[in-house]
């Protein structure tokens, strides 16, 4: 009789690959999924649910993404300052803007990760986003995924 067994992935048995996203032009929510998919690992066929098998990941041109639709000023980001009557909330427009327009993708990654768990932390520790089209990882030779190219909806012009 043939028996199969599950095999699960051991921390130490897990290569980690480097790979860099362009997000210029690139609809946010889609990019989000895929990079949460590749920071879990969901994408290996050796996927583990509780082992860090992910991969770690670059994203450039983080200030370039775009929203669909009305989004962009419609939508609203929500939070509380821990003092009474102190919520507070922007939009999407005006983080992309501000300071730090890598922040709309990065809480849309961490939005899609486990939730306050060791394990989604450092899940997301893995990701790096730089507004610029520059980054400081090129001694770990990570390789560029074509994200656009995926398919049409991914990038929305105009």
């Amino acid at each position: 009789m043939l028996t199969r067994q599950t095999l699960s992935a051991k921390p130490a048995e897990v290569e980690n690959k480097w790979i860099v996203v362009d997000a210029k032009d690139v609809v946010v929510g889609r990019l989000a999924s895929f990079i949460a998919l590749r920071l879990r690992g969901k994408h290996r066929a050796d996927f583990t649910p509780h082992t860090d098998c992910g991969d770690h990941v670059i994203v450039v041109n983080a200030e370039k993404v775009v929203f669909t639709g009305r989004k962009n000023e419609n939508k609203r980001y929500y939070w509380h300052t821990g003092f009474p009557g102190g919520v507070k909330e922007t939009s999407p427009r005006r983080l992309l803007e501000g300071k730090h327009p890598e922040r709309v993708l990065e809480k849309a990654v961490e939005r899609m990760l486990p939730k306050e768990s060791p394990l989604a932390r450092k899940q997301l520790a893995k990701l790096r986003v730089y507004a610029g089209a520059d980054h400081p990882h090129a001694a770990q030779q990570p390789e560029s995924v074509d994200f656009k190219s995926r398919n049409t909806k991914n990038v929305r012009i105009g």
